[in-house]
This record gives structure tokens, C-alpha cells and sequence, in this order.
């Protein structure tokens, strides 16, 4: 199913990657240990790395790019991007020029 993100809600986003991200198998892969349990760099770094990988051939990664970029996340690997790289790219694509986003007036 091809469904373009920005035609779908928040709400309908978070329903389609439950429902169809492969991240949905191991949440902790992608988002980490909780706020009270400490993580070595080393393995936090592989942890990434492999989700990463997880991310390249997941069947929703357009609309998890969607959403992240929508949502502004401050942890976690969204679409294989860290939160630090979602904001560089938030903020290339805010300075494109509208013809460099299809965009008709």
C-alpha cells in the first residue's frame, strides 16, 4: 500500500507504524532502556547501528520519516536517523525553495 504522509494525521501515522513498522517487534531496539537505567556509549552505539539497519528495509519508513520530521523527537532512531540528524534535515528541507518541494502556486 503507497500512502503518501502528508496526507495522513498524526494519529493515523502512529496507527500505521503499530501496525506495520518493524520496530514494532523490539520497541527497545529503537527507543533504548528507560530514563532510570544507565547505558554503556559502546552499547548504545551498536544498539543504534542495528536499528538502524532494522529501519532500512522496514515497509513504513517514509511515513516514520513523516512523522519524526512532524514530531521533532528527542530520543530514540526514527527512520534510521538519530533525533540530531531529523533536526539537520528538518532544517535543510525548511530552506528549500518551494519549487524544490514540487509545490504549484
Amino acid at each position: 500500500m503507497t500512502v503518501d504522509p502528508s496526507a495522513l494525521s498524526l494519529v493515523d501515522l502512529v496507527t500505521e507504524l503499530a501496525e506495520r513498522g518493524e520496530c514494532r517487534h523490539d520497541p527497545d531496539l529503537h527507543m533504548g532502556p528507560d530514563a532510570f537505567e544507565s547505558e554503556p556509549i559502546a552499547e548504545r552505539l551498536a544498539r543504534q547501528d542495528v536499528a538502524r539497519q532494522v529501519c532500512e528495509d522496514c515497509p513504513v519508513w517514509d511515513l516514520c520519516l513523516d512523522y519524526a520530521l512532524r514530531i521533532r523527537p528527542t530520543w530514540g532512531v526514527w527512520a534510521g536517523y538519530l533525533p540530531r540528524e531529523l533536526a539537520a534535515l528538518h532544517r535543510e528541507v525548511r530552506n528549500l525553495p518551494a519549487a524544490a518541494l514540487g509545490e504549484v502556486a
